[in-house]
């Protein structure tokens, strides 16, 4: 290993100062307390609003317990973040939909991460980024 160089304890400091961060000056959190995992279920209801989604989907992707995802679910309908709907292609199913709510917690989370990443690559050339991001994808291949 490289002396006073450990590339991955850089890696998850520039995590964490990223999670202060976007905790800090996004506050799409505020008055709804949400969870992490509450904000990935959103995020991922979002990018698949052209899709059923269903329970099972959350708990398949996220690698989580039918009893965990039932919990986050009864909690986010609580909170007025999602509903579950019937499907008419099977009656035991319930679609879960993002409520306007959550859209508009998810739009403004996108838009303060958006200024985030403005701040991060400021003064940073196209080549320089996109050696970052090959680097980043490599790194990622050999761990997995």
């Amino acid at each position: 290993m490289r002396e006073n160089r450990h590339l991955l304890f850089e890696v998850k400091s520039l995590a964490n100062l990223v999670k202060r961060e976007a905790d800090s000056t996004i506050p799409y959190n505020d008055k709804d307390n949400l969870t992490g995992m509450q904000g990935f279920v959103i995020g991922y209801l979002f990018r698949n609003k052209d899709t059923d989604v269903f329970q099972r989907d959350l708990e398949a992707r996220f690698l989580i317990r039918r009893s965990t995802a039932t919990g986050i679910l009864k909690l986010m309908e609580k909170k007025g973040l999602i509903e579950r709907k019937p499907v008419p292609y099977d009656a035991r199913l319930k679609k879960l939909t993002l409520t306007a709510k959550a859209i508009d917690h998810h739009e403004n989370f996108l838009r303060e991460m958006d200024k985030l990443e403005v701040r991060a690559v400021k003064g940073l050339t196209e080549p320089e980024i996109e050696a970052f991001l090959l680097t980043l994808n490599k790194i990622k291949q050999n761990i997995e």
